[in-house]
C-alpha cells in the first residue's frame, strides 16, 4: 500500500482548472500486496494535519486523562503505542466511513510497497463495508479474477479466520502472502444460499493496465482495467496501434474498473471531450467547488462507446461520466459501482498514517453518483452463465453429492453442451454420464467425477463461451457500425 503525492498535471494540452489553486494531488492504490487485492481511492490535496498539543486542544484533556490513567494504573504493562494507535483508530472508526482508515506501521509499509510494476498476490480490489469486507472489483487476468471472485462478493474469513469488523488495510495483512502459497477464502455471494470456499494460489501480478484488440468492421476495443501512473501512456500507444490498423470506431472497456490515479482519469477523458467542457467538479463540505475543464483541441473525432457494470469504480466513474455528460458518448452495460468521494493521505514520523474523505466529486453536470453507481444509456446484462460461481478444483464432485457447487457443475455442462440431466443440486448419474463424455472429449480420464484437470477445463470451456458471446461488446459493435460512415 502506497500514497504518492503529485504535482497537478501542467496545461499542455491536458485541463484547465477554473479557478488558480495549488493542488497537490495523491493516490492511494491498497493492494493486497502477496494476496493482491487492492483498495483504491482518489486523493489530492496539500493540507497537513495540525498538532495535537493539548495547549492547542483542551477538548483532549479527557483523552489525556484517561491515556496516563490507563499506563499509571492499569493492571498489566502496556505499550503506549498500541494505546496511540488504539485512540486513532477509534476516531477514525467513529466516521463510519468505508475510505477513512489508519494504517500502523507494518500496513502504512505494505501501502508503500504497493506502487510498482508489480506485486504479489490474488489481485482484487476491496473497501470495507459496513463492518465487512467487499470485493469492488477483481483484477483483469488475476489468480482472483481466474477463479471467479466477483464485484461486491463479501470475504467472510481468510484461512478460517473472521475478517468481520476489520479495516481493510487490517484485512490486508491478513491474506498477505507470498507467491505459488494458497490462501483460503470464505465468500458471501448474492443468490447463494451459503458461504463458497475458494481455494486461490497466489502469483505475481503485473501493472498493466490497457489490452488493445481489433474486432470487426474497424471496430477497435480497448480495455482499461485500473488507473495507474502510466494508463493514458499505455492508451494513447493502443490507440495509436489501432490506427494503424485502420480504426473507425472505438470501444472503451471501463468494465471491472476499480479506478485508481485522478490525474490519469481526467487526462483521459480530456482525450474524448471537446476544449472547454466541464471534466470534473470537487466540492468540499462547505459546497466550494473546483471545476476541471478540457483543454483538448484534437479531440477524438471517430464514433466511441463506453462499457460500464458494477465493477466500475471512481475513476472509471469520472471517465464515464465525463464523456457522458460532455461528449454524448453512450454507456452500455450494468450500473456502476458508486464511488464519489475524495480521500486526502497523512504520513506521521513514526511510519504510520491515516486517511480520510475530505470532498465529493461531481460530474459535468453536478450530479453526485456516491452510492447510486451510474446508469448505462443502454443497459445490456452478460449471460446468465457467466455468473455461474466458481468451483475449486481441489474439491471432487461425484455421484450422490448435493451442493450449490453440484449445481454450478450441471449448469456448466449443459452450456458446455452436454446433458447432465436434471439440473439441481444432486450429482445423479446422469450428470456421472455427461461428465465421462465431457472428460473423454477432453482427453481427461474417465472418472465420472469432477476435480481437477475436470473442473479447471470445465470453466475454461465456459470461459472461452463467454467471450465469444460478450453481449455488452456486441451491442457496442452494432451501435458503432450504425454510426461510422
Amino acid at each position: 500500500m502506497e500514497e504518492e503525492n503529485r504535482q497537478q498535471p501542467k496545461d499542455e494540452g491536458k485541463y484547465v482548472k477554473i479557478k488558480k489553486f495549488t493542488f497537490i494531488m495523491g493516490v492511494f492504490l491498497l493492494i493486497f500486496l502477496t494476496a493482491g487485492i487492492t483498495t483504491i481511492a482518489l486523493t489530492f490535496g496539500d493540507e497537513k494535519v495540525e498538532s495535537l498539543a493539548p495547549n492547542n486542544h483542551s477538548e483532549f484533556e479527557k483523552l489525556y486523562s484517561t491515556y496516563d490513567k490507563i499506563k499509571d494504573d492499569y493492571y498489566q504493562e502496556i505499550d503506549e503505542n498500541t494505546l496511540v494507535d488504539g485512540a486513532i483508530n477509534g476516531m477514525i472508526e467513529s466516521l463510519d466511513d468505508p475510505y477513512s482508515s489508519y494504517m500502523d506501521e507494518k500496513e502504512a509499509s505494505s501501502f508503500h510497497e504497493s506502487i510498482s510494476s508489480s506485486f504479489e498476490g490474488i489481485g482484487a480490489e476491496i473497501q470495507e463495508k459496513d463492518g465487512q469486507i467487499m470485493v469492488v472489483s477483481p483484477i483483469k487476468g488475476s489468480p482472483a479474477e481466474e477463479a471467479g471472485v466477483r464485484p461486491n462478493d463479501i470475504i467472510l474469513s481468510v484461512n478460517g479466520k473472521n475478517l468481520e469488523g476489520l479495516s481493510s488495510s487490517e484485512a490486508v495483512l491478513k491474506i498477505r502472502g507470498k507467491k505459488g502459497t494458497k490462501v483460503e477464502l470464505s465468500i458471501s455471494r448474492v443468490g447463494e444460499k451459503g458461504p463458497i470456499s475458494l481455494s486461490i494460489k497466489r502469483d505475481t501480478i503485473p501493472i498493466e493496465t490497457v489490452y488493445s484488440e481489433m474486432l470487426e468492421s474497424g471496430i477497435a476495443k480497448v480495455q482499461v482495467t485500473s488507473f495507474s501512473e502510466h494508463t493514458v501512456e499505455e492508451l494513447n500507444k493502443a490507440l495509436e496501434d489501432m490506427n494503424k490498423k485502420e480504426m473507425k470506431g472505438l470501444i472503451l472497456d471501463l468494465r471491472g474498473n476499480p479506478g485508481g490515479l485522478l490525474d490519469q482519469a481526467i487526462a483521459m477523458a480530456n482525450l474524448f471531450i471537446p476544449n472547454g467542457e466541464v471534466i470534473l467538479q470537487v466540492e468540499n463540505r462547505n459546497g466550494k467547488k473546483e471545476v476541471y475543464k478540457s483543454q483538448n483541441n484534437g479531440e477524438m473525432k471517430l464514433p466511441v462507446v463506453v462499457l460500464i457494470d458494477d465493477g466500475s469504480a471512481s475513476a472509471s466513474e469520472i471517465v464515464a461520466a465525463a464523456v457522458s455528460e460532455s461528449a454524448d458518448i453512450q454507456l452500455i452495460g450494468t450500473k456502476s459501482f458508486g464511488k464519489g468521494t475524495v480521500q486526502k493521505a497523512e504520513d506521521f514520523e513514526d511510519g504510520s498514517n491515516f486517511k480520510y474523505t475530505a470532498q465529493k466529486w461531481l460530474t459535468p453536470e453536478g450530479n453526485w453518483i456516491h452510492k447510486k453507481g451510474i446508469q448505462p444509456d443502454i443497459k445490456v446484462k452478460l449471460p446468465e452463465y457467466a455468473t455461474l460461481p466458481y468451483i475449486s478444483p481441489d474439491k471432487a464432485l461425484k455421484v450422490s453429492d448435493s451442493s450449490s457447487e453440484v449445481e454450478a457443475a450441471e449448469k456448466m455442462l449443459k452450456e458446455a453442451g452436454y446433458k447432465p440431466g436434471k439440473v439441481d443440486n444432486y450429482f445423479d448419474e446422469d450428470t456421472k454420464l455427461a461428465v465421462k463424455e465431457f472428460q473423454s472429449d477432453h482427453k481427461i480420464k474417465e472418472t465420472g467425477v469432477i476435480k481437477d484437470d475436470t473442473t479447471v477445463k470445465l470453466m475454461e470451456v465456459i470461459r472461452d463461451k463467454i467471450l465469444e458471446n460478450d453481449t455488452q461488446v456486441k451491442k457496442a459493435v452494432e451501435v458503432l457500425k450504425k454510426e461510422i460512415k
